[in-house]
């Protein structure tokens, strides 16, 4: 596996984290180089629905429009339900981190899947837990990884488009 950095964005809106994705694809950012994780709202009434390879979703649940346009533009997608955080949307190369992580049973302790999968990718255990921290609150995550030099070119857009916070991470594994 050959390392790879991070930049991750804290948005507090799924409009602002939209923007962002927006603005990395216009830049010519590579989209298969980049993740979103949000909370999805449902209730009995609101039904997410399911996923299953080569399908959509039938309901999105409450932020439809946001997430069914994700679909077309980022590689992967999963629904978790994650204890302690609640109905999570992940889009992106992330997903594939959160099940190998799960498959191969990477147990940290005091994280969840979502934890897990970052930390089996080599990000540091106290950022991990301020990004579930901010998914709690009902934030976004886009991830970009990539080169140095994607990353900073990521970064720079990033800091564009309204991110609440924005961090870097060095050498994180690309699977």
């Amino acid at each position: 596996m050959a390392k790879n950095n991070a930049v991750v964005g804290v948005y507090d809106s799924h409009t602002k984290a939209e923007a962002s994705i927006k603005e990395l694809q216009r830049s010519g950012f590579d989209m298969k180089k980049l993740s979103i994780v949000g909370k999805d709202y449902h209730t009995e009434e609101h039904v997410i629905g399911y996923y299953n390879a080569g399908d959509r979703m039938k309901v999105w649940g409450k932020l439809g429009a946001f997430w069914g346009g994700l679909w077309g533009m980022l590689f992967g997608s999963a629904f978790f339900l994650i204890p302690g955080i609640g109905p999570i949307m992940v889009f992106g190369p992330l997903v594939g981190w959160i099940v190998a992580a799960l498959e191969g049973a990477v147990v940290v302790g005091g994280l969840s899947a979502l934890g897990a999968g970052l930390y089996s990718i080599g990000m540091p255990k106290d950022s991990i837990v301020k990004y579930e921290t901010a998914l709690k609150s009902d934030k976004f995550l886009v991830i970009a990884h990539g080169t140095a030099d994607e990353v900073d070119k990521a970064k720079s857009i990033l800091k564009t488009t309204g991110a609440a916070e924005i961090t870097t991470h060095e050498g994180v594994l690309a699977k």
